[in-house]
């Protein structure tokens, strides 16, 4: 066959070409398209560009002149040799553009049946649940499992912004999703994208509480604390929340043990007595909490200010 360039383009980015692919498109050769690259012959056809569309690859080593030749990647491995160039380089996460266009399938008329009838409510415990699996993965440093459960937690992400694109009334879609963390990630980083200059790790956190502060307007210190978390991890981030506010924490324990790991043994000790007299450590705990937020809630409003800086 005649000198023949192959120019793959990229299916999920459909009619977008790189400066390889137009160097490639503008030259002295005639410019065909298999059917995987239809986006792309359009696209050029409307900026004045000649594309003749060919059925397959065999109609392309049939020529007797020299093309560049458009296809999708599928379409370049059947032909073998022919040298290529990337048309359409997909930026890291491209990939991402297909979880979203597999979940809007399996929603749709016609995919999955029991993805279509899912709601918010009915899959809010399958995110805790993958939520879970995904920090066991990385507490045990397991990276093949740590890569499987962090897509299953991006799974729930892109299912519950399906479901909210079809609510007419409240609705917002994976765009909307990322757009606002996108938004967050860069106000929250005035280091990095704005003029706040350089940081310390130390000089980072405080101004993440600063403007977190100014975006939430909480009205009280336990507003936008999981309530669904573990009793330990909530009481927690309560008595961090207080102690940045400036308001009442519970009084320290004696802590002796020398270590984390002799903390957890006495901790395992505690369960395992409480156990014995029939009694639920969580729900004790769980109980003790809900109680120090209530007080933690009565605190604030008794200020003068009637303000937190949690």
């Amino acid at each position: 066959m005649p000198a023949a360039l192959l120019v793959t383009v990229s299916p999920r980015l459909p009619a977008l070409l790189g400066a390889d692919g137009w160097r490639a498109v503008s030259g002295p050769r005639s410019v065909v398209a298999l059917p995987g690259a239809g986006a792309e012959a359009a696209m050029l056809r409307s900026a004045g560009v000649a594309v003749e569309e060919l059925p397959d690859a065999a109609a392309v080593t049939a020529r007797a002149d020299d093309v560049v030749c458009l296809a999708s990647p599928d379409e370049a491995a059947a032909l073998p040799g022919v040298p290529a160039v990337a048309g359409a380089p997909e930026p890291p996460g491209a990939r991402l553009l297909d979880v979203v266009r597999v979940m809007d399938r399996l929603r749709s008329p016609g995919g999955c049946p029991w993805d279509a009838e899912q709601t918010h409510a009915s899959l809010r415990g399958y995110l805790l649940e993958e939520a879970h699996e995904a920090y066991d993965a990385i507490v045990d440093d397991d990276r093949t499992a740590m890569r499987e459960e962090l897509g299953d937690v991006l799974l729930q992400v892109v299912f519950h912004a399906r479901v909210a694109q079809e609510d007419a009334a409240r609705g917002f879609d994976v765009d909307d999703v990322a757009g606002d963390l996108v938004d967050k990630l860069v106000r929250r980083h005035p280091h990095v994208f704005g003029d706040a200059g350089p940081r310390d790790v130390a000089q980072v956190e405080a101004g993440w509480e600063e403007i977190k502060k100014a975006e939430k307007q909480r009205r009280s210190p336990t507003e936008g604390v999981s309530r669904s978390q573990p009793a330990a991890s909530w009481g927690a981030a309560l008595v961090r929340r207080a102690g940045r506010a400036g308001l009442p924490t519970p009084e320290p324990a004696e802590l002796a043990d020398a270590s984390p790991e002799a903390l957890g043994e006495r901790l395992l000790a505690v369960v395992a007595a409480a156990e014995a007299r029939g009694w639920d450590v969580e729900d004790a705990l769980r109980e003790a909490v809900r109680r120090y937020a209530g007080e933690l809630d009565a605190a604030a409003a008794d200020r003068p200010d009637r303000g937190t800086s949690a």
